[in-house]
């Protein structure tokens, strides 16, 4: 039998060879950590469906920040658990909400680490819902434009790095724009959740929020599952409204809209690993039927070759630490 004089296999016989060719590698710098914040004393509460993730009183921050930039961690996002909720969700831009004391805090523990404001209201209405509703329960798309982009300031004023608003209303990102810029804050970029899905992947991020809806569902502003042109006329509809990032969230089942976004707009690229895809490894690794280093450095890998720039993620430390030990042993990821 003749071979072809090429054989792809002879780049393939070591851990040195595969390195000098591997097309794809993960960096800490490629991560963004999730962190629940709230207010408090002392308070380190563990999220039964997410092991090894923690809701943080503000006063407890200061070791975490300093773990995540000893392992390379450049940038973190925030989700905050107000100490009362209302129909408006009012402590969204309280200038003393548990987000905004937060960035306060570590930026004084870190000034060069890049925090991230979580822009949304469902955390903080008493329905649960991710803004202003009708009386028959329906989100008010231009009336919950308004919250947002108060929401959005008084993170800026607090000095976030960059916003994310993650609704999905319609015509959020240039709101949002118009008043940050208003407010004096035209440097401060947004990262918009462009193509984010309706997805059941959410349920431990509605345990750790306390953020599921009271009735209902959000169907009727998260994305259909089914729709891929949709997903990028929400990705073209942002960009052209002056989102900096556009961002694809889940990001597992959902690799082929990552792939698409990236292919066609070559535009700085996020995608979120979200809490059920991470409950699911960390389930799976804990009853020992799968190796959890592998599976998540596999599929971390998938999103970052699939178009990623950037990963949020709950393995990022892990991931961190993971690729130091490795690069001490001269393996790359």
């Amino acid at each position: 039998m003749q071979f072809p004089e090429y054989r792809a296999r002879r780049l393939r016989v070591s851990e040195t060879l595969r390195s000098l060719v591997r097309e794809t590698q993960l960096d800490a710098k490629d991560f963004i950590y999730p962190l629940y914040v709230k207010h408090g004393s002392k308070l380190k509460e563990e999220i039964s469906s997410m092991p090894g993730v923690y809701r943080f009183s503000i006063d407890m921050l200061e070791d975490e920040i300093l773990e995540i930039k000893k392992l390379g961690i450049r940038s973190v996002i925030l989700f905050g658990i107000p100490d009362s909720k209302d129909e408006m969700g009012t402590e969204s831009y309280d200038a003393h909400g548990a987000v905004q004391e937060a960035v306060q805090e570590i930026h004084r523990v870190d000034p060069d680490m890049i925090v991230i404001t979580d822009v949304c209201m469902c955390e903080y209405t008493d329905h649960g819902h991710c803004g202003k509703l009708d009386d028959k329960g329906y989100v008010i798309n231009d009336a919950t434009l308004e919250m947002l982009a108060k929401e959005a300031v008084s993170h800026a004023q607090a000095g976030a790095d960059i916003v994310a608003p993650s609704d999905m209303m319609d015509g959020r990102v240039g709101a949002i724009r118009d008043a940050l810029d208003e407010a004096g804050f035209e440097n401060t970029p947004i990262m918009a959740y462009s193509a984010k899905f309706a997805s059941a992947y959410y349920g431990p991020f509605r345990e750790a929020a306390e953020s599921s809806p009271k009735f209902g569902n959000r169907k009727s502003y998260q994305m259909d599952s089914a729709n891929a042109l949709e997903a990028l006329r929400e990705v073209e509809l942002d960009i052209q409204e002056s989102a900096d990032f556009v961002m694809v969230k889940p990001a597992l089942s959902y690799l082929d809209i990552l792939w698409r976004v990236k292919e066609r707009f070559e535009f700085p690229t996020v995608c979120y690993n979200v809490s059920g895809e991470y409950a699911m490894v960390k389930a799976a690794a804990q009853k020992g039927w799968i190796d959890e280093k592998a599976i998540v450095l596999e599929t971390l890998l998938s999103m970052k070759r699939a178009g990623a720039d950037l990963i949020i993620t709950y393995h990022a430390k892990d991931t961190a630490r993971w690729i130091l030990e490795d690069l001490h042993k001269g393996i790359t990821h």
